[in-house]
């Protein structure tokens, strides 16, 4: 599949779970929206450590990884944080009207734990914070990346998201 028709795949599947602000704005303070799991493997750690030129030895060399603490590889601390976009495109709804959502960034970021080669992560998304403005949404989200049968989670961040707002929509 090329890019233009992931592209459009990826479109299709926003504008198929768009809200309108008013039930947007229910989330507020409301209950914790979760995603699927997905399997961080050693390839996707790999591309990963291709694309930010770090090849430390802990992240793509099992061998070696296999003699420190953590028994093999592990994902790169970025890699994890990287997937909240992945994993919240799966649990978050979108606000009708948006024209496009954008990272405004990050208030808090704390790494409490290793994501293992092959481990399964989730993410856990709640809404604490709701700016609106004439042309935006900015969002403040508590959020959580969780790793299948660790019971400290890999990653806590308060994350803020800003949704572009089309004036001459209805």
């Amino acid at each position: 599949m090329s890019y233009a028709e992931r592209a459009t795949q990826q479109l299709e599947a926003i504008r198929a779970k768009l809200i309108p602000l008013e039930e947007y704005r229910k989330l507020l303070n409301g209950e914790e929206l979760v995603s699927d799991w997905v399997t961080v493997d050693q390839s996707m750690i790999n591309t990963f450590a291709d694309a930010t030129h770090d090849h430390q030895f802990i992240h793509v060399d099992p061998d070696r990884a296999r003699e420190t603490p953590f028994g093999g590889t592990i994902a790169h601390g970025f890699l994890t944080l990287s997937l909240l976009s992945t994993l919240a495109f799966d649990a978050m709804p979108g606000v009708q009207r948006a024209r496009m959502g954008v990272n405004y960034g990050f208030d808090r970021v704390r790494f409490n734990s290793a994501v293992k080669e092959g481990a399964r992560v989730r993410g856990k998304f709640r809404l604490v914070g709701l700016t609106e403005r004439a042309v935006s949404i900015q969002s403040a989200w508590d959020t959580v990346i969780e790793v299948e049968g660790v019971k400290k989670p890999a990653l806590e961040a308060h994350w803020i998201t800003l949704a572009l707002l089309d004036p001459n929509a209805d």
